[in-house]
């Protein structure tokens, strides 16, 4: 084994972060006979948050963990999209369809937190080791383990490590370097928050939208909240995750004041919200995604931004096959090179998706975006027997685009 930090013993790995791609990843290889922890800068798995959707190739893998039972429980169920006017009118709606247990095409929507929580505890249950509240400081890579230093002080010796930590990655800016290097912009910016549900929303999502501007809120089953957004086009990055909050939501509040629907009550909601969260909209794309023994998966591999909607998808996808590549293969960088040659078309067909034109059906910049937009809904007001559905066949196809290996 050319592993000789570990030669005799179980091979140490290290994973930063406790979202998605880090527990799905831990699950795996703790199967597989690997010594695994986990660190996590938070105290503690984080809940709640905005739906997402499992498709594809992921709920193959939530299959195969014995998840899927449990995730089409969680589904919500949302009926539809409702784009509406300046007066709250309806323009359309695009039915979401129930979820079928035997369809695997089709999607799975719940909560974030609700799916982090189910993660967590499969990875409880086996040997897998947590770090709360901590986060890596310095690595360094001697080719024949890591060596580790956490910001608590601690220090470790692993085997390989890997960064699970997302579309900022610390990880990646200690092995790869600064994040400029990585990040793609997409052209807009984005403000989510949560408000009260004033307006009796159950099961549904509500879109307003501008040229270059978007509002919208959604709600989750019966909550008495909604998750709301407001989303705007700019040319370039007009603040990023550590900007000034005051600055960010004066110039959002500027660029939305002439808009009608519910938009000045969001934006009066967005001030006042204790959970407001900013940032540009962007995508990670690296030449590689590892260098020696350190490996990055998810969203600090690839992230595909919410335009393309698949960032929870890709991340558990990723993490299976690069367990199945690590417990098959001694040397790290054989087996780091076999995940990307693996996964890395599956990862750009869905992020191809954010980049789109029908992308621009829920994100119009322009007044033709809009146009389009309102075509596609007056499409399916007239088919009355209610057989028209709006699909997306090339976002179909990359979500399915991986045949999952079978590791054994």
């Amino acid at each position: 084994m050319s592993d000789s930090l570990s030669r005799g013993a179980r091979r140490r790995v290290l994973i930063s972060g406790a979202s998605i791609a880090g527990p799905t990843l831990a699950y795996w290889l703790d199967r597989r006979g690997f010594a695994v922890t986990v660190v996590e800068r938070a105290p503690a798995v984080r809940g709640g948050g905005y739906p997402i959707d499992i498709r594809g190739t992921a709920l193959r893998v939530a299959e195969r963990m014995g998840l899927r039972a449990r995730i089409d429980a969680a589904h919500i169920g949302s009926r539809g999209l409702r784009f509406v006017g300046r007066e709250g009118e309806t323009i359309g709606t695009v039915p979401i369809y129930e979820l079928t247990s035997n369809d695997l095409g089709r999607d799975v929507e719940l909560p974030r937190g609700e799916l982090t929580d189910m993660l967590y505890g499969l990875t409880r249950r086996g040997g897998v080791g947590y770090r709360f509240g901590d986060s890596i400081d310095a690595i360094r890579d001697d080719g024949r383990g890591v060596d580790v230093r956490f910001r608590s002080g601690v220090r470790e010796r692993y085997d390989v490590v890997i960064g699970a930590d997302g579309l900022h990655s610390n990880t990646r800016r200690l092995a790869f370097g600064p994040e400029d290097a990585y990040s793609h912009y997409l052209g807009f910016a984005f403000n989510l928050f949560s408000m009260p549900n004033d307006l009796g929303l159950s099961r549904e999502a509500v879109l307003y939208a501008e040229p270059g501007r978007i509002a919208g809120v959604l709600a989750v089953r019966d909550d008495p909240r909604l998750f709301a957004f407001l989303i705007f086009a700019a040319e370039a990055p007009p603040f990023g995750a550590h900007a000034d909050r005051a600055e960010q939501v004066e110039r959002t509040a500027a660029l939305f004041a002439d808009c009608g629907w519910q938009v000045p009550r969001m934006v009066e909601a967005m001030r006042d919200a204790e959970d407001l969260y900013f940032d540009a909209v962007s995508q990670i794309r690296m030449p590689r995604w590892s260098r020696g023994r350190v490996a990055l998966v998810g969203d600090a591999a690839c992230a595909p931004s919410f335009r393309a909607g698949q960032g929870s998808s890709m991340a558990m996808v990723g993490a299976y096959v690069l367990a199945g590549e690590l417990a098959t293969h001694d040397d790290p960088s054989e087996a780091f090179a076999a995940y990307e040659r693996l996964v890395r078309p599956y990862m750009e067909a869905n992020q191809a998706l954010a980049t789109k034109d029908t992308a621009n059906i829920v994100f119009p910049r322009t007044r033709q975006d809009l146009d389009a937009r309102d075509r596609m809904l007056a499409s399916i007001r007239a088919d009355r027997s209610g057989a028209t559905r709006y699909r997306d066949a090339d976002a179909e196809a990359a979500h399915n685009a991986l045949e999952l290996p079978a590791y054994g």
